[in-house]
């Protein structure tokens, strides 16, 4: 039986999906989605009730404006009006996480780039406090060693 002949991309594309970047950017992506709900949290939960302690005990959830209806107004299963509204509380919220988690980002990449600075200087460091060894003798200069040597025995 003959084997299904692969297209050439498909070994490619196995080492990249398998080995490669997408591996790493898989587990980066959920990371960060986990990420994502803890900054989330600590700007809904922590950050936004101390703000607006300062302005006023307004919660930012609730902040939002009723726009007007255009044409027939819509009720929920209860019969209460669904009301059309610009939630921009929502969105200064959104604004903040983004910024928090930005900052984390950041501090990260910063700490990881200091990290690295510090391997590739101790990585000069070592190679500069090894004494610089002679150059091994080429072919010729063996060869003249030897006839030399003769030459004085002689």
């Amino acid at each position: 039986m003959d084997k299904i002949k692969k297209p050439k991309w498909w070994d490619e594309f196995t080492v990249f999906a398998i080995k490669g970047n997408a591996m790493a950017l898989a587990v980066g992506t959920i990371i960060g989605a986990a990420f994502s709900t803890i900054t989330k949290s600590l700007t809904d939960d922590i950050i936004m009730p101390i703000v607006s302690v300062f302005i006023g005990g307004v919660d930012f959830s609730e902040m939002k404006l009723e726009l007007p209806r255009l044409f027939a107004e819509k009720y929920d299963d209860a019969g209460n009006i669904i009301k059309n509204t610009l939630n921009y509380g929502n969105f200064i919220s959104a604004v903040i996480n983004f910024l928090i988690l930005a900052l984390v980002v950041f501090f990260i990449v910063k700490g990881l780039n200091k990290i690295t600075e510090l391997g590739k200087k101790k990585e000069e460091e070592a190679k500069a406090e090894e004494p610089a060894k002679e150059p091994e003798p080429t072919k010729e200069e063996l060869l003249l060693t030897e006839i030399r040597d003769l030459l004085k025995e002689k």
